[in-house]
């Protein structure tokens, strides 16, 4: 059992830090002015960089690396900001890694390479209006007509409605209730009979477009079904893989939030001295740098123990639980040791902080973790409509 990143690991960790320190805290600080996401010549950048599909095989135009060097680029990135690192979150983690791993072979190829480019960005659709911690409870139905997919339906809180150039929708294939009649089509944006709804004024986030999605009679070939009818357990085992990323960006939060108060409180001087030599404080920071490290091994730990695939629900929502409520704690007590200056929007702490109680809302709230990690203990799901 090794707790030591490689050579390779730690250069790659420290280029995408000395690149994102260098060139992209004037971006974020835009973003959350402007509430406009990053630009595609910035995807495009991030493209260059090698900083897409870093976990994606070569033969699809990724960097063929693992699950763990792919969430080293996601935390760089996001201690930037969410909206900057979202890009890179939706192109290592998000669904185009359902897509690659269980679309049509044609399929793949013509969007998981424009996404490792800069070309194209893929958004996932799960959540409607009546489901989204019981996400087999959708509605929105797809009905085959020789070889076309027909699609109707509502979906919410969908992060780059009206943004990505592609969606993975979540459909229901039957009549059937529950999973068993569940799957996944993709939907190109500009596809005769999508559209949307305004965009979403979130407490944080800005800069991560969201926004209710609408299809009526939507036509998609066929061969745009990624998962078919009972494939609900793959789809959820992809966004085993999107729950570490989560993570991950919670994580971004924290350390950045830890390394940022680090420094304050070495330079804020109260009573004639740094407010740092005061045992309260260092007390306090200790308790960060604890949660902080804590989630950390557990993301990694999630990564590795799926070498090349997709990580466990259980050891996923482990690190998810504890990294989204870790990330609330780490930025909450780091603007309490800033005072007004943490919660002055002049300084990055209170964007934090507001980010870090997203990231526990987002790909399943911190409690419906906590089930999933019940049910792999006792060896069974419990079921919650009885």
């Amino acid at each position: 059992m090794n707790f030591q990143l490689s050579d390779e690991q730690i250069e790659l960790r420290d280029s995408v830090r000395r690149y994102a320190s260098e060139r992209l805290l004037p971006v974020a600080e835009e973003v959350e002015s402007s509430g406009e996401p990053p630009t595609r010549e910035l995807v495009r950048e991030f493209a260059e960089m090698g900083y897409l599909g870093v976990g994606i095989s070569p033969e699809l135009g990724g960097q063929g690396l693992g699950n763990l060097e792919a969430l080293l680029v996601v935390e760089e990135l996001g201690r930037i900001s969410s909206a900057v690192g979202f890009p890179v979150f939706e192109a290592n983690v998000g669904p185009v890694r359902a897509i690659e791993r269980f679309g049509d072979k044609s399929l793949a190829e013509s969007i998981v390479p424009a996404v490792c480019a800069g070309e194209k960005m893929v958004a996932i659709a799960m959540s409607e209006p009546q489901a989204g911690t019981a996400l087999t409870d959708l509605k929105t139905r797809a009905t085959l007509e020789d070889d076309e997919v027909i699609l109707d339906g509502t979906k919410r809180w969908c992060s780059g409605g009206n943004h990505a150039d592609g969606y993975l929708v979540y459909c229901r294939f039957t009549d059937e209730p529950g999973a068993k009649s569940i799957g996944a089509v993709y939907v190109e944006n500009g596809t005769e009979g999508l559209s949307f709804g305004q965009p979403e004024h979130l407490m944080g986030f800005r800069g991560v477009p969201s926004s209710d999605i609408y299809l009526d009679q939507v036509r998609v070939p066929a061969t745009n079904i990624v998962v078919g009818a009972g494939g609900f357990g793959k789809l959820m085992a992809a966004f085993d893989l999107e729950r570490c990323g989560n993570a991950t960006m919670a994580l971004a939060q924290a350390s950045a939030a830890l390394d940022d108060v680090t420094a304050y409180v070495q330079e804020r001087h109260q009573f004639g001295k740094p407010i740092v030599d005061f045992q309260a404080v260092q007390l306090k920071l200790a308790e960060m740098a604890m949660q902080v490290e804590a989630s950390r091994l557990l993301i990694w730990k999630a990564a590795v123990d799926a070498d090349q695939g997709f990580p466990s629900i259980s050891a996923s929502s482990i690190a998810k639980c504890f990294a989204n409520e870790a990330a609330r704690s780490v930025t909450g007590d780091a603007l309490q040791l800033m005072g007004g200056y943490g919660y002055s929007k002049e300084y990055p702490m209170e964007r934090r902080f507001r980010d870090a109680w997203g990231w526990g809302i987002a790909g399943g709230a911190i409690d419906i973790q906590k089930v999933n990690i019940a049910s792999a203990i006792v060896g069974r799901r419990f079921n919650q409509r009885s």
